[in-house]
């Protein structure tokens, strides 16, 4: 039973950004206090988890809507929680800090419980699910990461052709810049291509990019005329701190992991080794399994409930939280990974 209801665990982080809106004061970073306090601090005495699921386990989770559920209640937990940051501010008398703290809190919740199970959504095969997961990617202003992250970013991960996978020695400022910009203009590139090779008009509603602009535009100006015109201001802050979460999980990623350019000038298959994993079980639970990166590489239609362990995935030395923390800070991150990676590489690669 655990292993399923464990899941529910994931709420605590859009919880404590309700209450950090709340109550305000020193407590309006909410969230962050879970992520980035009390997850980094668990992780360091609770116990890691290599184990996998049997195959009669695992094809019986795969079915089981329990877990579907939980990744659905995330729309209106995040689009409430949006709702009532905007209505505490329109209250006013809140102090910068507690400003500041409570866009750092709902950017979070946007980035974990909107992106990150957006992106597990839009690798769902039907349309209901995919459009669940664009609604979830909408307040991020990022819904071009449907389109970059499924047809580019799988195919290119590690190599110089994507610009979601971090090079050796690259820090997350640099990174940041050219995963934001490189990955919006993959997009438009994808799409246009799709609608050519369809024979349809570029420039028509049928592109989904131009769609996606309208959409955004829309719930922006939507703000705007329920809660007042600055408003927007404060909906591109949240927007802006979730996105960049989410490009930090993806520096973490992969960083430094290259796929060998074959001699007939394709580069290998994507294998277990090019993705950074954690068995940190209390990380892998609040970020819906993502943690185990490598197993959704290999097939990415695969539900969160029943990723698996690779022994030869390269492991983080920590969590997902920890490692987000230590690549703020640059040489400290390249101290932590820039031998293993060089270890990493010293390893046989799959042709």
């Amino acid at each position: 039973m655990w292993k399923d209801v464990k899941y529910l665990i994931a709420y605590i982080a859009p919880l404590a950004g309700y209450l950090g809106i709340y109550y305000g004061g020193i407590w309006s970073f909410g969230s962050i206090y879970i992520g980035f306090v009390m997850i980094p601090i668990l992780e360091q005495v609770l116990p890691k988890s290599s184990a996998n699921l049997s195959a009669e386990e695992e094809s019986k989770k795969t079915v089981a809507r329990f877990f579907d559920v939980l990744l659905y209640l995330n729309i209106p937990i995040l689009y409430g929680l949006i709702g009532y940051f905007f209505y505490r501010l329109s209250l006013g008398g809140l102090a910068t800090y507690e400003v500041i703290g409570m866009i750092c809190n709902v950017g979070l919740v946007i980035g974990t419980s909107g992106i990150n199970v957006g992106h597990e959504l839009g690798h769902r095969s039907n349309t209901f699910e995919q459009a669940l997961g664009k609604i979830l990617l909408l307040p991020a202003l990022y819904m071009h990461f449907f389109i970059e992250h499924n047809r580019g970013h799988h195919k290119h991960v590690a190599t110089p052709l994507d610009p979601a996978s971090a090079r050796l020695g690259e820090s997350l400022y640099g990174f940041w810049l050219r995963s934001v910009f490189g990955g919006w203009r993959n997009a438009w590139r994808l799409e246009a291509e799709r609608l050519r090779n369809a024979n349809q008009p570029v420039w028509s509603w049928s592109n989904e990019m131009l769609r996606f602009q309208v959409f955004q535009v829309a719930y922006l100006t939507s703000v705007g005329l329920v809660w007042n015109w600055h408003m927007i201001g404060y909906a591109i802050g949240i927007a802006v701190f979730g996105f960049l979460m989410l490009e930090s999980v993806n520096y973490i990623e992969h960083y430094g992991l290259q796929r060998q350019l074959l001699p007939n000038g394709r580069y290998e298959h994507v294998s277990p080794q090019h993705s950074w994993n954690s068995d940190h079980e209390l990380g892998r639970i609040f970020l819906y399994e993502l943690t185990r990166h490598s197993d959704h590489h290999y097939k990415a239609t695969r539900k969160y409930q029943v990723l698996r362990h690779f022994d030869e995935s390269p492991q983080l030395p920590l969590g997902y939280p920890t490692s987000i923390l230590a690549s703020l800070i640059p040489p400290l991150w390249f101290a932590l990974m820039n031998e293993k990676i060089n270890k990493q590489a010293a390893q046989p690669l799959n042709a």
